[in-house]
């Protein structure tokens, strides 16, 4: 009876996603590109929960590994090398145009060889230290980024790179409506699809290394390093293998944004969102699944729908209050009213079980 409930609960979610884009459209693009977005910030919650809830690093430069995706996507599926290297421009005249099946593999391995550069220098460091660590190279690759125009325009600084291709899978351009019976699929709801199907198998790698040997040696790392290593836990490689892990999702998640914007510039990989990732795990749960999906979707949408609720309040003080600040000082709110209410987090795991009780002394 059990199983038939979980089955039906099942199906019945399975369902409800496949209709939320075409529910949303009815209201036009702009709902269903929100949609989109949260779904990438999940790809990326669910990869900084590896590092931070299981293996319990302090990682604030997570924003660099989704920067490194959403780069390497624009310089392998637009025109810019072309235009800027002779070699490129002779030997790919129009561009280089990479496929869907390169570049996800690429993306994530080049992010995860970033990850393990960033986790190599920081085995020794825990806490406050390795959080500035990590925060100086997510700010590192941000200026990076921002420079690499001259001598040689890679990056093509600040002003970003565009006109970048966008996927193609199976034959079918998800940057064109799609005509399906009469049915007309706009291309935000084509993409929400592939984000969807790239969050499944997320969600499905995750749960796997929560429940396996490796899981249980990040968790123990976590709870106490000293005592994993005393028993025989490498815990050296254990770190580097979270870092690499972690930095996959924020490689394929930036490549996804990448096609999905058709524009990357240094400007949307700032601190603010590498702290936002952060905040995102915290406020649903730190270690479990389900409330990073649910910390990752709120956050993400919540400063987008309290537009319609900033432009009132503006109009109504006369225009005395800027919608921006006014919208960030509601965010601000909700979470430190959430984290009050709910100190553990929105959905925090549960917990296993309890201390054992104390011996009643002998009082004989």
């Amino acid at each position: 009876m059990q199983n038939t409930k979980k089955l039906i609960v099942f199906l019945l979610s399975a369902l409800g996603l496949l209709i939320v884009p075409l529910i949303a459209q009815q209201f036009g693009n702009g709902p269903v590109r929100i949609i989109d977005l949260a779904l990438l910030y999940v790809m990326l919650a669910l990869g900084l929960n590896i590092v931070v809830g299981y293996a319990g690093l302090l990682d604030l430069g997570y924003v660099a590994f989704y920067a490194v995706g959403a780069y390497m996507f624009a310089l392998l599926a637009s025109p810019h090398l072309s235009e800027n290297f002779e070699g490129f421009a002779a030997a790919f005249p129009g561009g280089l145009h990479s496929p869907l099946w390169l570049i996800i593999p690429l993306g994530a391995g080049l992010a995860a060889f970033a990850g393990v550069m960033l986790g190599a220098p920081t085995l020794k460091l825990r806490g406050d230290y390795l959080a500035i660590v990590t925060l100086g190279f997510g700010e590192i690759i941000r200026v990076f980024l921002n420079n690499m125009e001259y001598p040689l325009n890679i990056t093509n600084g600040p002003r970003g790179i565009g006109q970048i291709d966008a996927i193609h899978v199976f034959g079918l351009d998800l940057g064109k409506p799609l005509e399906i019976f009469g049915f007309t699929l706009p291309s935000v709801s084509q993409y929400y699809y592939l984000f969807l199907a790239l969050v499944v198998i997320s969600v499905l790698i995750c749960s796997r290394l929560e429940d396996s040997r490796i899981g249980r040696a990040w968790m123990a790392i976590r709870e106490d390093e000293i005592a994993a290593k005393a028993m025989g836990i490498n815990t050296r490689n254990l770190k580097l293998l979270a870092f690499g892990m972690g930095a996959t999702f924020g490689g394929v998640a930036g490549s996804m944004f990448g096609a999905f914007q058709g524009f990357v510039s240094p400007e949307s990989f700032s601190l603010q969102e590498s702290v936002m990732i952060v905040a995102m795990v915290v406020l649903g749960g730190i270690g479990h699944i389900p409330g990073v999906i649910l910390g990752a979707l709120l956050l993400s949408a919540l400063p987008e729908v309290l537009r319609y609720v900033a432009g009132p309040l503006q109009e109504a003080t006369g225009g005395r209050l800027d919608a921006a600040i006014l919208r960030q000082l509601l965010v601000a709110l909700a979470m430190i009213s959430i984290m009050l209410l709910r100190p553990r987090g929105l959905w925090p795991s549960p917990e296993h079980g309890k201390a054992a009780p104390q011996p009643l002394a002998n009082n004989k």
